[in-house]
């Protein structure tokens, strides 16, 4: 019994023992610890606002009621797959919002709204971009509309009197620019309404301003291109200075009465009378005859001269300045 135990253990301890000749296998190499993913960083962003549509001032842009408009972001950098928020404010208040995709565009990122400015009243107008992975979140600064139905009259001042008259200035009207509704603004708008067709009043009314802030009604020259000249459409009783193909200043004028009409064609200037001769004719440019574009102390809405071209006395020394002997004009009905 005793030799069997130690025979046992001797067993034993032959088996913990390395065999001699075997190739000693190495144990695992560790797995290495996975590396962590990099947290993309978003983008810094700006952004800015410009609207089109209506008429601005240094404070606000002024816009007729029911009048559409154009607001554009421009946003840097352009990052994709990113969206701006415009926010209409009134009161403090956000009253609606519109989505609009920002797209690349020259390099930068661009987004437009097209809106319509439905009540009166102020409000303003501000693009916000929400943060996201790629772009951190921006917004511009706020642009302040109004809208309205505007009317104006003689004597009136403020922002719609010099908003009405520049509107009518780039449209080629002969207006003055003083903020004030003085004769001149009258005898602008009077020539807008006839050219348009909307009345020979010189109150502007609702849809003059209309019309003017959307920069409609501008005269349309029937000879476009034959240079520098002028026309006088006898239907509408306007006379129109005409240079480059645009006319550069339209007036309120009267033609020949029923029974001495003025007479239609193309003709040129021959003569010019500085001052005011015999019959009350101021500043005449003659163009056939006894035909003559000239001042006059009435100038009515309707034909009523014995066949020449009547036109206020302001007027006249604005358009003798600007007619040249040779130079052409077309009258036509």
């Amino acid at each position: 019994m005793k030799r069997l135990l130690i025979l046992c253990i001797s067993l034993v301890v032959l088996a913990a023992l390395p065999s001699q000749g075997l190739a000693q296998v190495p144990p695992p190499a560790p797995t290495p610890p996975a590396e962590p993913v990099p947290v993309p960083v978003p983008q810094a962003g700006k952004a800015s606002l410009k609207v089109r549509g209506g008429m601005p001032t240094k404070r606000m842009r002024f816009l007729f009621r029911g009048q559409r408009l154009v607001a554009v972001t421009r946003v840097k950098p352009f990052v994709a797959g990113q969206v701006a928020v415009l926010e209409v404010i009134r009161n403090g208040r956000i009253v609606s919002r519109h989505k609009a995709a920002i797209r690349r565009s020259k390099g930068r990122g661009r987004a437009a709204f097209r809106i319509k400015a439905r009540r009166s009243g102020k409000f303003a107008l501000r693009v916000r971009h929400r943060a996201t992975v790629q772009q951190k979140a921006f917004r511009t600064k706020k642009v302040r509309l109004v809208a309205g139905r505007f009317r104006a009259g003689a004597g009136e001042r403020g922002a719609k009197v010099t908003l009405l008259q520049r509107g009518l200035k780039q449209l080629g009207f002969a207006v003055p620019t003083n903020g004030y509704y003085d004769a001149g603004t009258a005898r602008a708008v009077t020539a807008f309404r006839k050219t348009n067709r909307m009345g020979t009043d010189g109150y502007a009314i609702p849809s003059v301003y209309s019309r003017v802030f959307r920069g409609d009604g501008a005269f349309k020259p029937r000879h476009p291109r034959a240079g520098r000249h002028v026309e006088f459409d006898w239907s509408r009783q306007v006379l129109a200075l005409i240079q480059n193909g645009r006319a550069r200043g339209v007036y309120h004028a009267s033609s020949g009465k029923a029974s001495t009409p003025t007479v239609f064609g193309a003709f040129e200037f021959y003569r010019k009378e500085p001052g005011t001769n015999s019959l009350g004719m101021v500043q005449s440019n003659y163009f056939i005859g006894g035909y003559a574009i000239h001042g006059y102390h009435s100038v009515p809405d309707y034909p009523a001269s014995h066949g020449c071209i009547r036109v206020p006395i302001p007027n006249a020394y604005q358009i003798d300045s600007q007619i040249a002997l040779g130079q052409k004009i077309f009258v036509y009905r």
